[in-house]
């Protein structure tokens, strides 16, 4: 009975050792990951229970094992200083810093000795709160009191500096070096990202260089911050560098936001290698879709290379999200396309841009005027790929006919401008306003009234009320005449409807008047005070010479008679 009683207890009592050993070994585990960095634990992981604790039976009943058991489940996870070191971790995991020195000041009240995991939590607290001095006096208490600092604490140490006091980094490596510490990757990460989020690049780049001599490897933070930061500083080839190096030599892969910052900066300084390279990277590999703002910095850069197929590209992502195409979304492909001479491209970007109801204007086709003024043969070449789209069966938008007329026009050829715009029939193109303006400009340069009589007629007739820009260049035509008593009719007219005649119309009309002797310039003058502009240097000096002279020749900078396109 006895010896059967004896057996119950014994096994009564493995099993509570079974289950106090488990305990402790998972305590252990659990302030091992909490504590633990990437070179060094912050608490030695031989003070807590082996894994190894949790034996067979026939183990448990060595007397050896047993004190083994006891001593390590009354010991250090119980003492009073780790119990003070998990309540430092925990109100610094909470932000709340300040508690840390209320709970240390308890500790030397109760006599508690701290060991390098305390003097790390208070470090911690203050690189927290940036508090650099303090945590230098800390060190100084820490190596005062004979406990010596590990890995962990240098670390604190450097996120407790502030940006002026980033220049104490070589001294705290050097402390490192006497204490026989040396850096590793995350010692670097702190440094490197501290310089680049100080914007002091180079030196950022300086540490990054010693990383590869002491054969380390950056870490992901470290290559994202310092990419950033060169992207944001306008260096996006060393951005770009910097981004594929580290994917080449690392298993890691940047966050598709460093990419995008990249790219950002890649198109804000118009580097079109490096703008297709991360475009590709961060929307066809990533998946990313960048936002409106950075789909108009890539446009910017393909119109002004060339790059068309990055461009019309870039306004399917738009497309993508839900973003309404604009005129300037469009006019950048048109630009991209007409750099490499792709003209029937471009001209069929105004059917386009008409089938999807973007508002667009002469203007829109600049581009394609710069490519086509340059010669005749340019202007019928382009006369051509209108007849080329027609044929085919696409429709021509007005302001393709226009862009060939405005270049006619600029080329002083009157008579083939008129001839593309009694041959718009043909293509099913209806004149519009802008049209028989750009004809009238051109009946100015010529001096052809006649032909600039027809031309409203024919406008009036085809119910297209006349604008300002209309009756600005009839009046100027009838002042190319002996017989200019016309320009009177039309400036009065335009007054009729409302329209306040512009500067070029009053100027105009005074240095005819001036010219020929006529003394209404003095009333003209007084309309141009009163529609509320100015006299300019030139046009007094004219008034006061009677049209000897333009005044200083500093002050002949414009055209007497600007050309209003």
């Amino acid at each position: 009975m006895l010896a059967s009683s004896s057996r119950n207890a014994l096994k009564r009592v493995q099993h509570k050792i079974r289950r106090a050993a488990a305990e402790a070994n998972a305590l252990g585990l659990r302030e091992q990951r909490r504590y633990a960095s990437a070179s060094q634990l912050a608490v030695d992981p031989t003070e807590y229970a082996s894994p190894n604790l949790i034996a067979p039976s026939n183990v448990l009943r060595q007397p050896s094992f047993l004190r083994h058991v006891d001593n390590n489940f009354s010991g250090s996870t119980r003492t009073p200083v780790a119990r003070y070191n998990m309540l430092l971790a925990d109100q610094l995991d909470k932000g709340r810093t300040r508690s840390v020195l209320t709970i240390v000041q308890r500790m030397k009240d109760e006599g508690v000795k701290p060991d390098v995991t305390t003097y790390n939590r208070i470090l911690d607290a203050c690189a927290k709160e940036v508090l650099y001095p303090e945590a230098r006096a800390v060190l100084e208490d820490m190596l005062a009191v004979g406990v010596e600092p590990d890995r962990q604490t240098f670390h604190s140490l450097m996120r407790a500096l502030s940006s002026a006091e980033l220049h104490d980094i070589p001294d705290i490596l050097k402390t490192m070096e006497h204490w026989s510490i040396r850096p590793n990757e995350i010692t670097y990460e702190i440094i490197i990202t501290r310089f680049a989020e100080a914007q002091r690049l180079e030196l950022a780049l300086q540490y990054l260089a010693k990383l590869a001599p002491a054969g380390l490897s950056p870490t992901l933070n470290t290559a994202s911050s310092i990419i950033t930061t060169a992207a944001s500083l306008g260096f996006p080839r060393l951005a770009l560098d910097l981004a594929a190096a580290f994917e080449q030599t690392s298993v890691r892969r940047l966050d598709g936001e460093v990419w995008v910052d990249v790219l950002v900066s890649c198109a804000e300084s118009l580097y079109a290698e490096g703008t297709l390279r991360t475009w590709r990277k961060v929307v066809h590999e990533l998946n990313f879709l960048p936002d409106e703002g950075c789909c108009i910095q890539v446009l910017h850069t393909a119109a002004r290379h060339g790059l068309s197929e990055l461009a019309l590209d870039v306004i399917s992502v738009l497309k993508s999200i839900n973003i309404v195409w604009c005129e300037h979304h469009i006019a950048p492909v048109i630009e991209a396309m007409c750099h490499h001479k792709e003209l029937k491209d471009a001209l069929l970007m105004f059917d386009f841009m008409r089938k999807n109801d973007i508002a667009f204007t002469l203007e829109t086709a600049e581009p394609i005027f710069e490519i086509i003024s340059k010669d005749t043969d340019a202007v019928d070449n382009a006369w051509g790929e209108l007849e080329v789209i027609h044929e085919e069966g696409h429709v021509v938008d007005v302001v393709a006919l226009n862009v060939i007329i405005k270049a006619a026009v600029t080329l002083h050829d009157l008579q083939r401008a008129v001839g593309t715009y009694k041959a718009s029939a043909k293509l099913d193109v209806k004149p519009d306003i802008d049209t028989f303006n750009l004809l009238l400009l051109g009946c100015v340069d010529a001096r052809h009234r006649e032909l600039g009589d027809k031309l409203l007629s024919e406008m009036k007739a085809a119910g297209i009320r006349p604008d300002i820009t209309t009756y600005e260049r009839m009046v100027r035509l009838c002042l190319t005449q002996s017989m200019y008593e016309d320009a009177f009719f039309y400036l009065e007219e335009m007054k009729s409807l409302g329209m306040v005649p512009p500067r070029t119309v009053y100027e105009a009309l005074i240095r005819k008047l001036i010219t020929v002797g006529d003394t209404r310039y003095k009333l003209a003058v007084e309309e141009l005070k009163e529609c509320g502009y100015e006299i300019t240097p030139r046009l007094k000096s004219y008034i006061d010479s009677g049209g000897a002279h333009e005044g200083p020749a500093s002050q002949k900078t414009t055209s007497p008679e600007p050309v209003l396109l």
